[in-house]
């Protein structure tokens, strides 16, 4: 049922606030190219962040004692493979364990993969959906009950331009993008009334390692060449969007598909 306080849910926040302040955020693949900025935007806004990597490193542990040091949030690093069930499982155990409320999680961590459709192997279709689509439906099921239970929370999934625009030597990367797309709209249909958002970010070409390891430079120059801006996105990009869909900014936004992608046509 509505009510005034509802409608008015997020409209006294402006774009200079701490748009995040005490929330609680879980973001997975933390250790570099966007999630990493991810958790650096989210912790500047002042959330509180459980960063999600798959194993423990030094210089990781630097940048978020840096962060936490410099905005006075609490950064909690959890340890798993998303091609490992039982480790998810044990991931999400550590986290609850804590006992507060979860008001966000962004499923960014993922693997890309370029090949011709008659060239992809049912070995890597079936990895690269694991790791992209089905690892991360199963984390959102285990987190989705918390915020269900509590009549709250913002869920956004990372996707890509490439679900959408069915690249040429990306029908595995693509469709198991587009699966998350697909999915992300039926849960907002599903979890409205329930208090919770679901929307995704589609990134186009960004300046991550994961693009340079995977792409030619002629096909970043020539991908380039197609966005309307002419520049290839930074993580930050991508960053600020995700702020916003995760904010009370966007408390009026659920089952919808944001293109960050520099005017790709």
């Amino acid at each position: 049922m509505w009510t005034v306080e509802s409608v008015n849910r997020g409209k006294n926040k402006t774009l200079t606030d701490m748009l995040l302040k005490d929330k609680s955020a879980i973001i997975t693949g933390c250790n570099r190219g966007i999630g990493k900025s991810i958790l650096e935007v989210f912790a500047k806004n002042g959330a509180n962040v459980w960063a999600c990597i798959r194993t423990q490193n030094n210089e990781f542990d630097v940048f978020i004692d840096d962060l936490m040091k410099t905005y006075q949030v609490q950064i909690t690093p959890v340890y798993f493979d998303l091609s490992d069930y039982e480790q998810i499982k044990s991931g999400v155990k550590t986290i609850m364990s804590e006992k507060k409320k979860i008001d966000i999680l962004v499923n960014n961590a993922g693997i890309t993969y370029n090949a011709l459709f008659q060239m992809t192997s049912m070995d890597k279709l079936e990895e690269v959906f694991k790791i992209n689509y089905f690892s991360q439906v199963l984390l959102t099921q285990y987190i989705v009950k918390l915020m269900v239970r509590q009549n709250s929370g913002s869920i956004v999934n990372i996707a890509s331009s490439a679900a959408i625009d069915a690249n040429p030597g990306r029908s595995a990367y693509g469709a198991s993008k587009a699966a998350i797309i697909c999915t992300s709209k039926a849960m907002a249909a599903e979890l409205g009334e329930k208090g919770v958002r679901v929307n995704v970010v589609a990134p186009g070409i960004t300046n991550t390692d994961m693009v340079a390891e995977s792409m030619s430079d002629e096909v970043i120059e020539e991908t380039i060449s197609q966005t309307n801006l002419k520049r290839i996105g930074i993580p930050t990009d991508i960053a600020e969007a995700v702020l916003f869909l995760a904010s009370d900014m966007s408390s009026y936004m659920t089952g919808q598909v944001i293109r960050v992608d520099g005017g790709l046509s």
